[in-house]
């Protein structure tokens, strides 16, 4: 779908609110179907007539006027790109309607993202595919004080949606495809030529590192685990760098606290942290945002052989700490204390974010609306929540009482892998806080939001993309 400045296209949509009393364009249709009640307006509300006597028209229905979101711009855009798809219509042309107290921008941006989401399916070994694009060409018409902007803002909404589309392709592919080496793979053929100085570390390096938490957990699978560092200098002038740490696991059976069979069989979508961070850097590099970023992952796998750890192991970490395993399905905060220390001891990174499907206690706490967070650092914590909301991708802070420390601390080692008492997601991201020092740091539990059982608004089935989108911004605009 090639998104254009200017006239012109098959079809012409013509986005209307409820309370729009005529139109431009087929006038005489829109007042035929609003004096009979037939279309009133409700937002993602669609009529198509594109007979080919007729003038070809989509009138799209975005709701109330004072109720209008940049979320649900896109979702109507959404609604509009599929049914046009399903009529096999190869371009289109928008007549932009007055956008109320939305920027003009925000609302902008929404719409082609909304189309450009349309178009995203996972049908790689479906023989007989369901979505098949069809739009070649978007027509969008603006004023001469407009056309700037808008073609920035166009180039700046593909890029992230390459982003997005890439860490969907990655979580979604099945393991036995998406090992770690696979996934090294794809992050240094997806960054070439961005910039991007992609490192990729194998055992050897892993052991001379000190990381022994990762280690352990991937002592079990006989796929080599992979440390991935992806550095982007976005802006040389400027010593201070953001580093996003992804959670790696390309599959988790729980180790020998073994998932149920229920379960197990989205397993491969646990490195959704590292699809997200990957997915993130191609965003920011092809935008070119000014900011340095280091993205990290940890990745390995999580099996039961012979060689696997074990529940009362005792393990040490790159930091020194050591950590009881009272729990082998809490292997991704293992594999993560030894990648933030790495990231604030070794690099020095001045903010942190780690990104992971950490605890399915997020899951029945948010549901798969909000992404859980955890922080030591109220301001980082603003700015990610900020950006969160630029993005439509809503992050809720969890509380970090001191009390909740006590239930981690270990009585055979320094630290234990799991709570004893709930609050599960609460203390995951305190046991991941223990590798940060003072480093401003925020933890996104990702598990209900990175991975949808059916489609949700434009968010499909599947892998979602979740939070890549909140990641640009927060490097861009904070």
């Amino acid at each position: 779908m090639n998104i254009n400045i200017g006239k012109g296209g098959d079809v012409r949509i013509v986005p209307v609110f409820k309370d729009t009393q005529s139109v431009e364009y087929a006038e005489e249709l829109y007042s035929y179907l609003k004096d009979r009640g037939i279309f009133k307006g409700d937002s993602g509300e669609l009529f198509a007539d594109i007979a080919p006597e007729d003038d070809k028209v989509l009138i799209l229905g975005l709701g109330d006027r004072d109720e209008l979101t940049s979320q649900s711009i896109k979702v109507a855009f959404h609604k509009a790109g599929k049914k046009l798809m399903k009529l096999k219509v190869e371009s289109i042309e928008i007549a932009m309607p007055e956008w109320g107290d939305i920027p003009y921008l925000d609302a902008f941006k929404s719409m082609i993202e909304g189309l450009l989401q349309s178009e995203y399916s996972f049908e790689k070994y479906i023989a007989e595919k369901k979505v098949i694009p069809s739009i070649e060409n978007v027509y969008i018409d603006v004023t001469q004080d407009q056309r700037e902007e808008s073609s920035i803002a166009i180039e700046e909404v593909e890029s992230i949606m390459e982003g997005i589309f890439l860490a969907r392709d990655l979580v979604n592919e099945p393991a036995i495809n998406m090992t770690p080496k696979k996934l090294s793979q794809m992050a240094v053929e997806e960054l070439d030529g961005l910039g991007v100085d992609v490192k990729v570390y194998g055992r050897e390096k892993i052991e001379e590192l000190g990381m022994e938490a990762y280690l352990a957990v991937s002592r079990g699978s006989a796929q080599e685990p992979q440390f991935i560092v992806m550095q982007y200098e976005g802006n040389p002038d400027s010593d201070e760098m953001l580093a996003l740490v992804g959670k790696g696991l390309t599959f988790d059976s729980g180790g020998y606290c073994i998932k149920p069979p229920k379960g197990m069989d989205t397993m491969h979508s646990d490195m959704a942290g590292a699809a997200s961070v990957i997915g993130a850097m191609k965003s920011i590099a092809k935008s070119k945002v000014r900011r340095n970023v280091t993205c990290i992952i940890a990745a390995c796998e999580n099996m039961i052989s012979g060689a696997a750890y074990k529940p009362g192991d005792i393990i040490g970490s790159m930091s020194g700490k050591t950590i009881e395993v009272l729990n082998t399905d809490a292997e991704g905060r293992l594999t993560l204390a030894d990648a933030l220390w790495y990231a604030t001891d070794t690099l020095k990174a001045d903010k942190v974010v780690d990104i992971a499907t950490l605890t399915g206690a997020c899951v029945i706490a948010l549901g798969n609306i909000n992404t859980g967070a955890i922080t030591n650092n109220p301001s980082l914590m603003d700015e990610v929540r900020k950006a969160g909301e630029l993005a439509d991708e809503p992050v809720w802070e969890l509380p970090n009482n001191d009390e909740y420390m006590e239930d981690i601390k270990g009585s055979f080692a320094d630290l234990n892998n799991i709570g004893r008492d709930g609050a599960g997601t609460i203390t995951a991201g305190l046991f991941l806080g223990e590798f940060v020092g003072d480093t401003p740091w925020v933890h996104l539990d990702i598990a209900g939001t990175s991975y949808l059982k059916e489609a949700s608004g434009y968010l499909p089935k599947g892998a979602t993309g979740v939070p890549v989108k909140t990641l640009y911004y927060l490097a861009k605009e904070f």
